[in-house]
This record gives C-alpha cells, sequence and structure tokens, in this order.
C-alpha cells in the first residue's frame, strides 16, 4: 500500500516538472504563455492526471484563452509525457484553474494596500 502511494507522488512530481518543461519548450501556443504548473493528483489506478495551474493574469480573457490553448495543447503534452514517463500507459490529463494562488496573491495585495495607508 505504503509503496503504491510513495510511486503516485513520485509520479505526480515528475509529471509537474514534465508538463511544466513541456509548456515552456514544445508549445508554441501563445495563450498558455504564463501557465505554471503548481500542482498534480493522479488517481489511484494511474489513469487520470488532474494538473492544476496558475496565471499571472487574472483577467477573465486571459484565462479563457489560457484554458482553450491548454485544450488544445493536451493530446501534444499527453504524447510528450508518453515518451518521457516510464510508466506502461499515459493517465488522461485534465487541466484545472488553481485558484488558490489567485486567493493568496489576492491577500498579498490587500496586505499591500494596507501597507501603503499607514
Amino acid at each position: 500500500m505504503g509503496q503504491q502511494n510513495f510511486r503516485v507522488g513520485r509520479l505526480e512530481q515528475e509529471i509537474q516538472r514534465e508538463v511544466n518543461d513541456i509548456l515552456l519548450k514544445r508549445v508554441r501556443d501563445p495563450r498558455v504563455q504564463g501557465v505554471t504548473v503548481t500542482g498534480v493528483e493522479v488517481t489511484g489506478d494511474l489513469q487520470q492526471a488532474t494538473i492544476y495551474y496558475s496565471l499571472l493574469s487574472d483577467l477573465a480573457s486571459v484565462n479563457k484563452k489560457a484554458a482553450e490553448g491548454l485544450d488544445a495543447a493536451t493530446g501534444l503534452i499527453r504524447n510528450e509525457l508518453g515518451s518521457r514517463l516510464t510508466i506502461y500507459k499515459t493517465p488522461e490529463l485534465i487541466f484545472k484553474k488553481d485558484d488558490s494562488i489567485q486567493y493568496g496573491n489576492h491577500i498579498d495585495e490587500l496586505i499591500r494596500q494596507l501597507d501603503q495607508q499607514d
């Protein structure tokens, strides 16, 4: 049991590292520039990987374009991952926006504003 969890955790880290690299070097779509993978959750059966990402911009239009760009690039990203990972079957990829990062940035911004008022 512990072995499986360790393997999943290691796979999640590997996927996060590789997808960031693939986005940087292989995906030529301008819509995904500024996308950073913040976390990965792989199901216990390794069939599915949810990839959480953040963006520097909170503009709805930028977010929509990024989501479309990631959708369009999913096949390429999955193929690249398949050749880089040492697992039998590459999991299905699902991209989800990581709103916790945005929230953190928002809090930082509020704190900055408070500091400026002093």
